[in-house]
């Protein structure tokens, strides 16, 4: 069975930066930090070796916004603004040749399963040894927000998908076509969590992918136009080893989109300590509103 001790959590994107450093009332009723809330759903997991990959000089920022947690961390600036695989690069002395568990920083998570979401991916990983990406059933009108994977069920088990396509942000039409999987129901699609334990082969793939591109930048400065996303490396992936999809249970919420903040900060109240004090606030401000 795999060990996995290491995370890596990217948070380096101009769109990205200043997300995580939101303050959010976690489940336990505290004001946290989207980044701490992240931090200590990778902690569940047992893991508590984790890089985090900033725009240089978001160091001290990111250190204020872990709060205690900052011991656990290691921070690997970005110095170059390319993209989400090379963005995975830059922990490469962090990882080596382990595998790790791979967290965006604009999403959050709510499972509604006695474990929490980290904690039950990590465990699947170890005990089928390969790479599995965490999914979600999504309507296909949220399509243009994340990736999606095809694949048949593995092993028999529920929930769990050997993968054979990928495709970011597909159209329903593309949907409809490539990307089938078993006990959907009609218009839903598995939609990637921003949740994934990589192999030591992704980071092999995610270095050639990378270098490859920046070996065929021009120098008309045009470079960040080519360079790879996660789909790419994903779909060699594919070609390469075993790679899985796991259903969850739980959701996932997008804090970068519009009302995104709002959502992620209902579903954390609803799952908490305060969850009847909310409902009531909820109910005396709709009872309030003139339709």
């Amino acid at each position: 069975m795999w060990s996995i001790n290491k995370a890596v959590v990217t948070a380096a994107g101009k769109r990205q930066r200043l997300i995580p450093l939101q303050t959010l009332v976690d489940r336990d009723g505290e004001p946290k930090s989207a980044l701490r809330i992240i931090l200590e759903e990778i902690l569940t997991s047992g893991i508590r070796s984790i890089a985090v990959v900033v725009h240089p000089g978001d160091e001290e920022a990111y250190r204020e916004a872990a709060g205690t947690l900052e011991a656990d961390l290691v921070f690997v600036p970005q110095n170059e603004p390319l993209g989400y695989a090379h963005a995975l690069v830059q922990a490469w002395d962090f990882v080596g040749s382990d595998p790790f568990l791979h967290l965006v920083s604009d999403h959050l998570y709510v499972s509604s399963g006695k474990f929490r979401c980290a904690q039950k991916l990590v465990e699947t990983a170890a005990e089928e040894e390969c790479s599995v990406s965490a999914v979600q059933p999504t309507r296909e009108w949220q399509l243009k927000h994340f990736g999606a994977v095809s694949g048949k069920l593995d092993s028999g088990r529920k929930g769990l998908y050997r993968v054979d396509c990928v495709i970011e942000k597909p159209t329903p039409t593309e949907a409809e076509q490539k990307l089938i999987a078993p006990g959907l129901r009609s218009g839903s699609y598995l939609c990637l969590f921003g949740m994934h334990v990589f192999s030591p082969t992704m980071f092999e793939i995610l270095l050639e992918t990378t270098e490859q591109a920046l070996s065929n930048f021009s120098d008309t400065g045009e470079q960040t136009a080519s360079l790879p996303d996660l789909m790419e490396p994903l779909n060699r992936l594919i070609q390469r080893e075993r790679y899985l999809a796991y259903e969850l249970e739980g959701s996932r919420f997008n804090i970068g989109e519009k009302y995104g903040i709002h959502h992620a900060q209902t579903a954390l109240a609803l799952a908490g300590v305060d969850r009847e004090e909310f409902l009531a606030q909820m109910v005396e401000l709709l009872a309030q509103r003139k339709f």
